[in-house]
């Protein structure tokens, strides 16, 4: 059975129950727990919170940076009302590799660590009686998994994880965990397609269900008044003087679909829903038919202690700072972010690029002494299973994706690659064009879909921009290269790019621009690290941004420090955030809210 992807919760029908809270885990160090019978839960271990990830738990480098199996249990009850329901177990996120075990037996293997999945469990589940959830946690990165890299074994036998990729590897279980009680008629899918007709829209809808049953849909405004109803599986419904969903009035309808047999509601189901559009015309981006161009950053989900791991308080923290500053939209780089997080840019209007965990794909951007050891990276794609393994891998967590995000308002484009390698391979086309195909087709409204290009992917040399829609650039002239005294020159080349890219007609954002900034140093003149640094390198780009009618956006990178892998590039973590790591403001954050007030 197919993942059931509607979020969790409460309605006439439904129930969920928060498994989160303390579970018992444990580090297996010798990779033994599947001979010492831990699926059945044998092992003692101690307590850690979930939703989180575990590295920043531990004050020893071997927990912090452990590679290898993990284990988690938790007991719960369930009493027998519920026996004519269907019980689904739901992880939102279980980072990266996950084994799961209900009393004993395992009920689901899952790959990804960014997006749900759920486990009809009722054939198992123990009424009025104690039952037990393991869960195995794999972390092991290869050029196979979503992020990628691969492992380094030392002679002690020790396994360390190499990533190829430019941010700390936490693992363990981020997001929630329930169980979603539903019906056995019940509703598993909901698609929607909004049309705007002058004052007027339509909306086609398609809704998914087990069973033998009739579908009322009846739609609501801000202040419960029913403003349009169909009684179809799928349909259109019109709405007469609509409201529509910007980032200037995030505006949303609820829409209620409920199941019935012979007048009886069997289940119900609701949606937020901002009713918009999104489209690429005349090199614009266009949101309602408008042009319309993005202010914002590049995040990550990463904070002190708790990692990856879903964090409410500093999400709703991150969301009032963007407001302050004038933002009005984010790249959820390098992965999906928690499904709360898409939720509150529907309710706050903020226009999300929503990013697979496809990075990595560019084995020697992150072994920086490649050259000098004489070591021979391989082109990736040309790679022994990226096109199959790696590929099959890729497509599934983009089903996933936009089964799960399709009906936010928020989300209006697909990032499906961040940095991967266009310019070594002509084998990079054909995994290209599955990936980009793929996503057209599951996507009905057919969002833009691009990736984030590599300063070497230019338009002279990259084998892959023809697949995008819009061009997403990542440039660092000023910074990795041509930095400080040669600053001038930096912008020279940055123009000189963005001409050769305005040639080909298609909008460009710039998704990732920025230098490493240490908060409290200021220099005059200015030095790289500095704050009045960052401030004349972004002064310089906006400059040469506002010469170019191509862009249409710029997300900075990053809206705050965030944690790497230790190494001689970064002092305690990537420090090119506008915000530090705590979320106070660096010298940038002052100048970018005046230029993003000015700038509509």
């Amino acid at each position: 059975m197919a993942d059931i992807m509607l979020y969790p919760k409460n309605t006439k029908t439904r129930m969920k129950i928060d498994l989160c809270g303390m579970w018992d885990f444990m580090f297996d160090f010798e990779g033994d727990g599947d001979l010492k019978d831990y699926s059945n839960g044998h092992f003692k271990g101690e307590q850690v919170p979930v939703p989180s990830s575990y590295n920043d738990f531990f004050t020893e480098e071997k927990y912090k940076n452990y590679v290898g199996n993990v284990w988690y249990k938790k007991e719960f009850y369930l009493n027998d009302e519920f026996k004519n329901k269907d019980i689904n177990l739901r992880f939102d996120g279980a980072a990266h590799e996950a084994y799961v075990f209900l009393n004993g037996t395992l009920v689901r293997h899952h790959i990804g660590g960014f997006l749900p999945f759920s486990i009809s469990i009722n054939d198992l589940v123990k009424w009025n009686e104690k039952n037990l959830i393991v869960v195995k946690l794999n972390n092991e990165l290869s050029i196979h998994t979503l992020p990628c890299g691969e492992v380094k074994v030392l002679e002690d036998g020790r396994k360390i994880n190499k990533p190829y990729f430019d941010f700390f590897h936490y693992a363990g279980l981020i997001r929630p965990v329930r169980l979603v009680i539903t019906p056995k008629t019940s509703i598993t899918d909901i698609s929607l397609n909004h049309k705007i007709c002058k004052e007027n829209s339509e909306t086609f809808y398609s809704v998914k269900a087990t069973g033998n049953s009739t579908l009322k849909l009846t739609v609501y405004d801000e202040f419960n008044k029913i403003v349009a109803a169909s009684n179809d599986i799928e349909g259109i419904i019109k709405i007469e003087n609509t409201k529509l969903w910007s980032p200037e009035n995030p505006y949303l309808y609820k829409f209620v679909f409920g199941l019935y047999k012979e007048d009886k509601l069997i289940d119900e189901y609701m949606l937020d829903v901002g009713i918009r559009t999104i489209e690429i015309k005349d090199k614009e981006l266009r949101l309602n038919g408008k042009p319309i161009y993005l202010k914002g950053f590049g995040r990550h989900e990463d904070f002190y202690i708790s990692g990856r791991g879903e964090n409410l308080p500093v999400m709703k923290r991150d969301f009032k700072l963007m407001k302050w500053i004038n933002a009005n939209s984010f790249r959820t780089s390098h992965y999906p972010y928690s499904e709360e997080e898409y939720m509150l840019a529907d309710r706050e209007g903020f226009l999300i690029i929503d990013e697979l965990p496809a990075v990595g794909f560019f084995p020697s951007l992150m072994n920086a002494f490649d050259a000098g050891s004489g070591r021979k990276v391989e082109p990736f794609f040309e790679m022994k299973g990226v096109s199959t393994i790696t590929l099959e891998n890729h497509l599934h967590e983009l089903s996933e994706l936009i089964l799960r995000d399709k009906n936010y308002a928020s989300v209006i484009a697909w990032s499906l690659f961040n940095e991967p390698d266009t310019t070594s391979s002509d084998k990079a086309i054909s995994y290209f064009k599955a990936v980009f195909d793929k996503c057209y087709e599951l996507d009905i409204e057919h969002r833009p879909r691009s990736f984030s290009m590599i300063m070497s992917s230019t338009p002279d040399a990259c084998k892959c921009y023809q697949f995008s829609d819009f061009i997403m650039l990542n440039r660092y002239y000023g910074w990795y290269t041509q930095g400080g005294s040669e600053l001038d020159v930096a912008f020279e080349t940055l123009d000189s790019e963005l001409d050769k890219w305005e040639l080909l007609n298609k909008p460009v954002i710039f998704t990732e621009y920025g230098t490493d900034t240490y908060q409290g140093i200021k220099r005059l003149p200015s030095v790289m690290w500095s704050e009045n640094y960052q401030v004349e390198f972004l002064k310089g780009y906006h400059e040469i941004f506002d010469k170019h009618s191509c862009v249409c956006g710029e997300q900075i990178w990053n809206f705050a420090d965030f944690e790497t892998s230790e190494g001689i590039i970064r002092v305690n973590g990537n420090k090119k955030g506008v915000f530090t790591r705590e979320r106070e403001p660096k010298l940038s954050a002052f100048y970018l809210k005046q230029r993003w007030e000015n700038l509509k």
